[in-house]
């Protein structure tokens, strides 16, 4: 019972769920159509794309982008291609794991050039980055994965309205990093060597290279066609995982998929309750957006998106204020828990300055962004 609550404690996000979800419950009692409202569709094609992330992690798919980092001599075009390796990775393999490769190897790189002082600044923006980067695709990261999957717009009407931001947010983070050397816009970066196990690659490692690349491929071609054969796919993941390298199974992230399951649970039985359902369709139509960024200071984004769906008569506006929720707070998004996890290993003592620090930069941003966010939110998407 201990390790229970260690791990509650821990996880902090799947006890929010699951005790919504236990709450919700006895309000709507559960029933069979409480089972069909879940929304299976994205809890599979979620199980897909963290299984095979996690297949690119443990096979160093991005290592030839992190040996092309220690070519900058600036600092400057060092922090700008860290920024948007981020930037643009997250578009493809989520914005979490975006930060789970970019972020250790900032750390890495800037304290052996002696550079640390630089460490929180640039590593706030590459939080900043992963945060709107990944919303350009429908899978660049969870929200946008279930939001999608509820949608009936195309990739190409769901990229075309969410490039305003995305462009908009890039050449603003290109003004932020200016403005972090503009004492020395040439600040110089003494390249450094880092360790590296060379190790002979073997038939086995190449095969798993092969079939993760083949596995993601097909995953996004399940999630732009929206075949209804998807249950397919995620036998085909099972398998070929199975095949490869099955204590893969092990390392997949099933918190996060639980506690996607839990908020669908509790989004449904409150949707079921006529009274609350009444009263939620007053509050949050025609304010999608300033609920979405408010609930997600709570419960994140992710499950805020899950949360509100229901209620929202705005798509633009729940999907905007999601996908810029995660600038107010670390809570507004899990990807900013993780990279203040991932700070605080190497820095333990030093967690109130990375709040400090990520707060100023993200704050600074979320206001230059929020109001022509909110007016782009009345552009419709169907």
């Amino acid at each position: 019972m201990k390790k229970v609550f260690e791990f509650l404690k821990k996880e902090i996000m799947l006890t929010v769920a699951v005790l919504a979800a236990v709450v919700s419950l006895f309000i709507t009692p559960p029933t069979k159509a409480l089972i069909k409202e879940i929304d299976w569709h994205t809890l599979g094609t979620l199980f897909m794309m963290l299984c095979v992330l996690e297949g690119f992690k443990q096979e160093n798919i991005f290592e030839p982008v992190i040996n092309f980092s220690k070519k900058f001599k600036i600092m400057a075009t060092l922090s700008l291609f860290l920024i948007f390796g981020v930037f643009f990775t997250s578009m493809f393999v989520t914005n979490d794991v975006s930060l789970i490769i970019f972020v250790p190897l900032t750390i890495l790189l800037f304290r052996k050039g002696d550079k640390e002082k630089y460490i929180l600044p640039v590593i706030s923006m590459e939080n900043i980055a992963a945060i709107r980067g990944s919303l350009l695709m429908p899978f660049g990261s969870p929200q946008n994965l279930f939001l999608f999957g509820q949608s009936n717009t195309s990739v190409w009407n769901f990229m075309l309205h969410m490039s305003p931001l995305c462009v908009g947010s890039g050449i603003l983070l290109i003004i932020f990093v200016l403005v972090l050397y503009r004492k020395n816009v040439k600040e110089e970066f003494k390249t450094v060597e880092i360790e590296e196990k060379k190790e002979p690659v073997s038939t086995k490692i190449k095969i798993r290279k092969i079939a993760y690349l083949v596995l993601f491929a097909m995953i996004i071609l399940t999630i732009v066609t929206r075949t209804k054969y998807w249950p397919i796919a995620v036998a085909i993941v099972i398998i070929v995982i199975a095949a490869v390298n099955i204590k893969l199974f092990v390392q997949v992230d099933y918190v996060l998929i639980f506690t996607f399951l839990c908020f669908f649970v509790f989004s449904s039985s409150i949707a079921a309750n006529p009274k609350i359902s009444d009263v939620l369709n007053k509050a949050v139509a025609g304010n999608e957006y300033w609920w979405a960024i408010g609930l997600s200071q709570i419960i994140s984004n992710v499950p805020a998106s899950i949360v509100l769906y229901p209620f929202t008569k705005n798509f633009a506006g729940l999907i905007y204020g999601a996908d810029t929720a995660g600038l107010v707070s670390l809570i507004g998004s899990l990807a900013s828990v993780i990279n203040y996890r991932i700070y605080v290993r190497e820095y333990p003592d030093k967690g109130f300055k990375f709040i400090k620090t990520f707060t100023l930069v993200s704050w600074a941003f979320f206001i230059i962004v929020v109001i022509p966010g909110f007016f782009l939110s009345r552009w419709k998407f169907f």
